[in-house]
């Protein structure tokens, strides 16, 4: 009984460790793409005004 409970705890840890390096490569992603992802979001903000306008 007790060794599942330990497998248990350790198979917890591992999910943590997979959710931060999965946070730590999204991140590092935005950090790189800062400047694009900016750009896109404009636009599209930019289009939608503009469409919003003509209606």
């Amino acid at each position: 009984m007790r060794t599942a409970r330990e497998f248990m705890r350790e198979e917890d840890a591992v999910g943590v460790v997979e959710i931060i390096l999965i946070l730590v490569v999204l991140i590092s992603l935005v950090i790189i793409f800062k400047e694009q992802l900016t750009n896109l979001v404009r636009s599209i903000l930019s289009k939608i005004t503009k469409q919003s306008n003509s209606i």
